[in-house]
């Protein structure tokens, strides 16, 4: 099973192509950060994404795209261009007839970390951890990126069996 993970953002989106092997072992096979410029208008920042994201998805394939939702964050502006970053990425999945997995901040940390309210530091040690990686990823974005693919990998399964399918919610 292949999954892209994707941390969306305006300036950086985090992205992670993590690779489930038959015994359950999980493999990173990409990571790194789509930035855009500052001084860009945002039409021009989304079409940057767009266009990586699905360069991202032609190139490797995956067999799911996984982001992670959005929360109400308390600064409203970046809450509205969080949101539409992560529409970015669901357009460019649908676009590739890639299927989208959501998962709640809480549900990417206990994945990791084993509890919901583990720091940024400790995902990344994590992640490191258990991607065999020799140091933790940087950013943060990139990071949180291959959590989000771990967490899919991590809980496919069981929520197959409790939607009683192995498709999308």
């Amino acid at each position: 099973m292949l999954i892209l993970g994707i941390d969306p953002g305006t300036a950086l989106t985090g992205y992670g192509v993590v690779e489930r092997k038959t015994d359950g072992r999980l493999a990173a096979l990409a990571w790194g950060c789509i930035r855009t410029a500052p001084g860009e208008a945002m039409p021009t920042r989304l079409a940057t994404i767009h266009r990586e994201l699905t360069l991202l998805l032609r190139q490797h394939k995956p067999d799911f795209l996984a982001i992670e939702e959005l929360f109400f964050n308390k600064n409203a502006r970046t809450a509205l261009t969080v949101g539409q970053a992560r529409g970015v990425a669901l357009l460019a999945a649908a676009h590739e007839g890639v299927s989208v997995w959501e998962y709640t901040p809480l549900e990417i940390k206990q994945a990791v970390a084993g509890h919901g309210r583990a720091p940024k530091r400790q995902i990344q040690r994590m992640v490191a951890t258990l991607l065999n990686l020799k140091a933790p990823p940087e950013p943060d974005d990139v990071a949180d990126a291959l959590a989000v693919a771990i967490c899919h990998a991590q809980f496919y399964n069981f929520k197959g069996i409790v939607l009683g399918s192995r498709g999308q919610p």
